[in-house]
């Protein structure tokens, strides 16, 4: 994938639903995901394939922002985007958790096994290896 490239993802049922827009990063290595919508079982495919456009060997930050769901379905594929990346010597950040995503994250303990954000930018200015912090939100 080139920095200038730009690749967007629906679901099947529509973008109203879910959506997901990667982002290189200027400087190369870094990919902002940015989710939209509600990550369920009928709309991990489109998160699962955005992913795949980017090396498992760069660092993914992913915008919970614009989230307004996650089920197990899409807490899964998050905790496999986080596998896959670690595997290809990458890894997977979260930014923007908000209610009532944050809850599913809190409930399970998976908020703990990525690096979290409050933001973008914050996760941007962070150049250390997985330095997030919970949010305490």
């Amino acid at each position: 994938m080139r920095d200038d490239d730009l690749v967007e993802e629906g679901s099947e049922e529509g973008p109203d639903r879910f959506g997901v827009t990667v982002r290189p990063v200027p400087g190369g290595g870094t990919y902002v995901l940015t989710l939209v919508g509600e990550l369920d079982r009928d709309t991990v495919d489109p998160l699962w394939e955005a992913v795949c456009t980017c090396p498992a060997s760069a660092r993914i930050v992913v915008d919970c922002s614009g989230l307004a769901f996650c089920d197990s379905s899409g807490l899964n594929v998050l905790l496999r985007v986080r596998l896959r990346m670690q595997e290809g010597g990458g890894h997977a950040d979260l930014a923007g958790l908000r209610h009532p995503v944050v809850r599913m994250f809190e409930i399970t303990g998976a908020q703990g096994v990525f690096a979290v954000y409050g933001s973008v930018d914050e996760a941007l200015s962070d150049r250390s290896d997985g330095g997030g912090h919970d949010t305490g939100r």
